[in-house]
C-alpha cells in the first residue's frame, strides 16, 4: 500500500456493486480502497475512524438516502464525493441535485455485460476519483435539521496525495475528425461559441450561462458527463437561463439564443451548411479518455467556424480541449481559459495555458463580461 495513494470509501447497498467498484478502483496503482459500507450509517462510523480522500456514493440506499448523506457531509466536513448512480429518469434528476449540493463528479453505474463497457467504465470511474481528489471544496450552506456528523480523524498530511496526478491520453481527435486546413473555412459573419469543461464544470457552466442575455451567438458545450445525465443537466439550465438550452440531437441547428449540450457517451461536432451551423452527434472511441471529447468539438469549430468562433476551456482534470483550443487560436478564433483561482481542478485550462492556446486567462466571473464586450 503506497502512502500517496488516493484512499477511497465505497458506499453502496449492493454487495455486487461494492465488490465490482472495489475491484475496478483497486486495479489502478494510484488508488486504494480503504473500505466499503452498505449504507451511510455504516459509512459515518468508518469516517469517524479515518477520513477518506474520496467517497463513492450511491443515491438510493436504506436507512439514509445518499442525497441526505451528501448534504450532511458537504455542509459540515466536506469530503470529495463521486456519485455513482443508475441511469433512471428519477435517478438522473436526483443526481443533478447532488452536483448542486457539492458532489465533485457523477458517473453511471458500470455495465457488467460487455468487456468494452467494463473497460471504459474503469477508465471513467478511476479518472473521476483522481479528479475529485484534487477538487477544491467549500462548505455548503444548507439549512436542515440533519444530525451533525462528528468531526472525523484527519488523515495525516504525509499520507495524502501531494503530486498532481497525470492522466495519460488515449486517442486524439484524429480518430473522429482529421485536422482541416484553411481551405475548409469560408468567409461568413455568423458568430458561435464553443465551450468545454469537466470536474467542477456543471456549476461553472451554470454560472456562466445564467448571467448571459438571451441574444447570444449559438453556444455548443461539451461537459464530461455520462449518458442520461446530460439531458437532465440541459433541462435544469433551460429553467434558469434566458437562453434556450437543450441536449443536442444529431442535425440540431445552432443559432442565436440557443445552447446545445453534447449528449453523454457521444461526440459532438460543429458543422456548417452555407451560413447555418448545426451539430453532428456520433459514436466513436474515447478521445483523451472521454466521450464526448472537448478536442473533437474544438477541432470541428476551428474547421467550420474559424475566426468567427470563441473557444472557452473551463475547470477539469487532464488535457482534453487543450490542443483543440490551440487549433482554434491558430484558425483565428478568440480563445479563453479559466484561471487557477476559480477552477475546481486546474488541469485542462492549465494544459491549454502551457501550450499558449489561450488569448486570455480569466476568472469565471470575468469570462461572461469579456465575451459580451467582444461581440
Amino acid at each position: 500500500m503506497g502512502k500517496n495513494k488516493i484512499r477511497v470509501l465505497v458506499v453502496d447497498d449492493s454487495a455486487v456493486v461494492r465488490q465490482s467498484l472495489s475491484s475496478i478502483l483497486s486495479s489502478d496503482s494510484e488508488i486504494e480502497v480503504m473500505g466499503t459500507a452498505a449504507d451511510p450509517i455504516i459509512a459515518v462510523k468508518k469516517i469517524m475512524k479515518e477520513i477518506p480522500d474520496v467517497i463513492t456514493l450511491d443515491i438510493e440506499m436504506p436507512r439514509m438516502d445518499g442525497l441526505t448523506f451528501l448534504r450532511k457531509i458537504m455542509s459540515q466536513h466536506p469530503i470529495p464525493v463521486v456519485i455513482i448512480s443508475s441511469l433512471t429518469t428519477e435517478g438522473t434528476e436526483v443526481a443533478m441535485r447532488a452536483l448542486e449540493y457539492g458532489a465533485s463528479e457523477i458517473i453511471g453505474k458500470p455495465a457488467m455485460n460487455a468487456a468494452k463497457f467494463i473497460n471504459e467504465s474503469k477508465i471513467m470511474i478511476c479518472d473521476a476519483v483522481k479528479a475529485s481528489a484534487q477538487a477544491k471544496l467549500s462548505r455548503k450552506k444548507i439549512v436542515s435539521n440533519a444530525t451533525v456528523i462528528a468531526k472525523p480523524k484527519s488523515r495525516p498530511s504525509s499520507q495524502r496525495p501531494t503530486k498532481p496526478l497525470e492522466v495519460k491520453p488515449k486517442y486524439s481527435a484524429d480518430v473522429i475528425l482529421e485536422k482541416g486546413s484553411a481551405s475548409d473555412r469560408i468567409t461568413i459573419t455568423e458568430k458561435v461559441i464553443v465551450l468545454g469543461a469537466s470536474t467542477g464544470g456543471t456549476e461553472a457552466i451554470r454560472h456562466f450561462l445564467k448571467h448571459l442575455p438571451g441574444k447570444m451567438p449559438g453556444i455548443a458545450i461539451v461537459q464530461h458527463m455520462p449518458e442520461g445525465f446530460t439531458k437532465s443537466f440541459a433541462n435544469s439550465l433551460n429553467n434558469i437561463c434566458d437562453l434556450e438550452v437543450k441536449e443536442a440531437e444529431n442535425g440540431d441547428k445552432l443559432y442565436q439564443g440557443r445552447v446545445l449540450i453534447a449528449p453523454g457517451n457521444h461526440h459532438m461536432l460543429l458543422k456548417r451548411v452555407g451560413k447555418e451551423y448545426f451539430v453532428e452527434v456520433k459514436d466513436g472511441p474515447l478521445v483523451n479518455r472521454h466521450r464526448p471529447s472537448v478536442d473533437v468539438l474544438f477541432r470541428s469549430a476551428s474547421r467550420y467556424a474559424g475566426k468567427n468562433s470563441t473557444g472557452i476551456l473551463l475547470t477539469g482534470m487532464g488535457n482534453d480541449g487543450a490542443k483543440g483550443l490551440l487549433e482554434l487560436k491558430e484558425s483565428g478564433a478568440n480563445t479563453i481559459a479559466q484561471d487557477e483561482a476559480s477552477s475546481v481542478v486546474y488541469g485542462m485550462p492549465k494544459e491549454a495555458a502551457k501550450l499558449g492556446a489561450a488569448d486570455e486567462i480569466l476568472s469565471l466571473e470575468e469570462i461572461g463580461p469579456h465575451i459580451l464586450k467582444s461581440l
